[in-house]
């Protein structure tokens, strides 16, 4: 058996250990219970409780904060990576931009909602300062951490950077030749990306779109740290169903994780597909 798949193999097997262990049988677990009763028997009340105003709230609440941030952070990083690849930015800063955003992209959770309180709460140190130094005071503006936009600031923390590092190998893919073929022609920058550029890029843009929308839909450490209760998304009400006192229903709320499993699943199968049509055009 082991010399017909060669001991190659053996270095793969902590892999598939962990995410049978912490991937696929939670999963398979959360699907499973999606479909039981406390009893252990079968039903479909759970996937109709999802249909209570509550839910379909926290449910569109969730949709539209990952929509906010994965779209601001498409135009913002995309900006970002084409001034680097493309742009007159001194060779000197990509690599700096490069590491922060391999870091920041996985900087979330607990850490990143304090890094924001410190900084944008009502005494956090941006806000205090903008308030003695220029008499902004931008609680009184209307803005508030705790809130829809609060949220979607802290999410762009991490959407911006992973953009980056997502669409700069497809910005690098760009032929040279494709530009002057289009200059020779006669077309002026702007119909150069118009015509050229961006439709190159398209599937690589909307499939980066749906990464950074599964991303920010499937975070919750973060968002229960910053907003807690005050917003009401699905993982907050998720936990509120498995872990709270007053709304514990935990097969309701594998009924809420199976829904949020398949619309992180098909943001995902939007990428891998527009990712392999880009990948056509960069051979």
């Amino acid at each position: 058996m082991m010399s017909r798949f060669g001991w190659n193999w053996l270095g793969i097997v902590p892999f598939l250990a962990f995410a049978g262990l912490f991937l696929v049988l939670p999963t398979m677990n959360i699907v499973i219970g999606a479909f039981q009763n406390p009893e252990g028997h079968f039903t479909l009340a759970n996937l109709a409780g999802l249909a209570s105003p509550r839910i379909v709230d926290s449910f569109a609440i969730s949709i539209k904060v990952s929509l906010a941030s994965a779209l601001l952070g498409c135009l913002i990083g995309f900006a970002m990576a084409a001034a680097v690849v493309m742009g007159g930015v001194p060779d000197w800063i990509k690599a700096p931009l490069m590491t922060f955003s391999g870091v920041a992209s996985n900087f979330a959770g607990v850490p990143l909602a304090f890094a924001f309180i410190a900084t944008l709460g009502r005494v956090g140190l941006v806000t205090m300062l903008l308030k003695q130094w220029f008499g902004i005071n931008i609680y009184a503006m209307g803005f508030n951490l705790l809130s829809f936009w609060g949220l979607t600031l802290t999410y762009l923390f991490f959407q911006i950077p992973l953009m980056i590092l997502i669409i700069t190998p497809a910005l690098e893919g760009l032929k040279r030749e494709w530009r002057e073929a289009a200059e020779v022609l006669g077309a002026s920058s702007g119909q150069y990306w118009r015509m050229v550029a961006l439709p190159i890029l398209f599937p690589s843009l909307l499939g980066t779109f749906a990464l950074l929308f599964a991303n920010s839909f499937g975070a919750v450490a973060t968002a229960y740290a910053l907003t807690g209760s005050s917003l009401s998304i699905v993982p907050i009400m998720l936990f509120a169903q498995i872990r709270g006192d007053v709304l514990q229903d935990p097969h309701l709320g594998y009924a809420m994780a199976f829904g949020m499993i398949v619309v992180t699943g098909l943001a995902n199968l939007a990428y891998v597909i527009m990712r392999s049509r880009a990948e056509r055009w960069m051979r």
